[in-house]
């Protein structure tokens, strides 16, 4: 393995990549796929050493397999994947190839610029099998984001992120609040990532016997094992993505999406209901029993999450007769220490209790050196199926700008469902944590 090779295991990726890698295996071993890379903030473009390192890294992607120790350990933390997985993954089958899988285009915006030197925007597209494909996401995402910050915003330390990353632990214990960490896939660097798990640890060494319950892990697999806490995670819009391009059927595909699931992993490992891919309402309409028996609760990422809250409360208790404190929600847009404390208050005051995931607020939040009361902005960078089996992939979510996929199908499918557009003030996703 190369001495400068940045990612250095396939588990450098978040749980729901595992756990949908593992369903795609089972379920739909032959389905043909595309990926496309956006960058929601195109406002920050790459520069061409920023291009040359990129180009590099993933090259060496290819050198990755999941080795014999990593799928014990998976084996004992994850033990609800499919034998079938363990089988797969077990004879060496998932290595990347990204020389056969991966096309990676540049255009230069030229150097007429207030930087003086040539820039340029990314094209990146991911093809092949899914079962082949879909372990890219997460470190393509981490080293688009580690290029931009090692070549072109290098106005920064490392100085006193440990430290950061401590204190707002030690906040959101101090209220009581159930949290994981959720930063691998806009994190600024590994090692960013690597001193906010150290900071975590610190904090929740401080009162092991309280803090312990209340960090539930990371969504990270290799961070998760690497610090001994729980790898943390469901599933991701892929699943549900995938499942309406194959059948075409948007009207059943959260149905169906959940239905390939519990079949896959079992109904008490349903874990949390992703409820916003074709919006949020039209989910409600299959969350019922047994679905909504076997899912402990549900992951708000994006729309208002007041209003939400509100919603989901008033499915669970007065919709489905629950009784109140028996379902969670788990917030994962965009999260602070502060949002987390306003919206912990929200769940309560409507009977859910509640948790979150905080991401690039802990593995992207830095300031510029030059100027400390400038924040270094974060990338918002995703990478979300195109096609699958030739049929567009779509998301829809619950604010226009997480609108994603061919528009024509798109507007057929809000058409279909009866789609309610909405917007809210936190839909700004040029500038999604300033």
């Amino acid at each position: 393995m190369s001495q400068d090779q940045v990612i250095i295991s396939l588990l450098d990726t978040d749980m729901y990549k595992i756990t949908m890698h593992a369903a795609v295996v089972k379920n739909f071993p032959d389905a043909k796929v595309t990926y496309k890379y956006t960058n929601r903030s195109s406002q920050l473009s790459f520069n061409q050493g920023a291009i040359d390192w990129l180009r590099n890294q993933i090259m060496l992607l290819g050198n990755l397999t999941i080795t014999t120790e990593e799928v014990e350990y998976l084996q004992r933390e994850i033990p609800y994947l499919p034998q079938q997985y363990f089988d797969y993954i077990k004879t060496d089958a998932v290595k990347l190839h990204p020389e056969q899988q991966i096309d990676f285009t540049v255009e230069s915006l030229g150097s007429n610029n207030e930087f003086g030197e040539e820039r340029f925007n990314i094209h990146l597209l991911v093809h092949g099998l899914w079962k082949d494909t879909i372990l890219y996401e997460i470190p393509l995402l981490a080293l688009i984001s580690e290029a931009y910050f090692k070549f072109v915003d290098i106005d920064w330390t490392y100085d006193g992120q440990l430290e950061q990353a401590k204190q707002k632990a030690q906040e959101m214990f101090a209220h009581g609040l159930v949290f994981s960490e959720f930063g691998s896939r806009r994190r600024r660097s590994y090692h960013t990532q690597d001193l906010v798990m150290q900071g975590i640890m610190e904090a929740v060494r401080e009162n092991p016997e309280k803090n312990s319950k209340l960090f539930l892990g990371s969504s990270n697999v290799l961070f998760a094992k690497r610090f001994g806490v729980k790898p943390i995670g469901t599933v991701a819009h892929e699943w549900f993505m995938g499942i309406a391009s194959i059948t075409q059927d948007y009207v059943n595909a959260n149905k169906r999406a959940m239905d390939y699931w519990i079949d896959t992993f079992g109904g008490e490992h349903a874990g949390l209901a992703l409820t916003d891919t074709f919006g949020t309402d039209n989910y409600l309409k299959s969350f019922k029993p047994p679905y909504s028996d076997y899912y402990v609760g549900v992951r708000q990422d994006s729309g208002d999450p007041t209003k939400y809250t509100e919603k989901i409360a008033h499915h669970y208790h007065d919709v489905l007769g629950l009784p109140k404190f028996s379902k969670s929600v788990c917030f994962s847009d965009s999260l602070n220490v502060p949002k987390a404390i306003e919206y912990a208050k929200v769940a309560h005051d409507n009977g859910m209790l509640v948790s979150f995931g905080i991401g690039t607020n802990l593995t992207n939040d830095f300031r510029l050196n030059s100027n400390p009361s400038v924040k270094s902005e974060p990338l918002n960078i995703v990478i979300k199926l195109l096609d699958v089996n030739g049929n567009p992939a779509i998301k829809i979510s619950d604010n226009l700008g997480k609108n994603m996929g061919d528009q024509a199908t798109v507007d057929r499918v809000k058409q279909e469902l009866g789609y309610v557009e909405r917007s809210w003030s936190g839909d700004n996703e040029a500038h999604r944590w300033t």
